[in-house]
């Protein structure tokens, strides 16, 4: 699949880092490092704008090493670019860790992976069909 990109960043294009992996790392677009404190959440720019055809979406997902390492993630994860968005993506990251976090133009800030969606259209109903599970969630198979 070929996208179209538009990068305003003097980073790489967004790559896979094995033949296998199903994201590509995005890097930050920074003129300054952005220090994030715990708890303290930032909309932080990368440079790209993409097109994306009808029927797909870039989902913007954490970095596990950041996660797993350093308690950043992505706050709103994962976050969707729609197919009609044309505007800078950015990425919003929060320190989920007690300690100061900062982040240099060129890090790798997060994956995005792009997938295919379906449109579903809502058939107004008064009865749903039964299932083994029925209505139980949250926690209803044990811990």
């Amino acid at each position: 699949m070929k996208i179209k990109i538009i990068n305003h960043s003097t980073n790489a294009l967004p790559a896979y880092e094995t033949n296998a992996s199903a994201g590509m790392d995005i890097r930050a677009d920074l003129s300054a490092d952005v220090t994030l404190q715990p708890l303290e959440r930032a909309l932080i720019p990368t440079g790209l704008h993409i097109a994306l055809p009808v029927g797909f979406e870039a989902q913007i997902r954490p970095r596990s090493g950041l996660a797993a390492k350093n308690g950043i993630t992505v706050l709103n994860t994962p976050g969707t670019i729609d197919a009609d968005y044309r505007g800078e993506i950015k990425v919003i990251l929060i320190n989920l860790s007690d300690k100061a976090f900062t982040i240099h133009h060129g890090d790798r800030i997060a994956q995005m992976v792009i997938a295919r969606h379906e449109h579903a259209e809502f058939e107004l109903t008064d009865q749903l069909d039964d299932t083994e599970r029925g209505e139980g969630g949250f926690g209803h198979t044990g811990v």
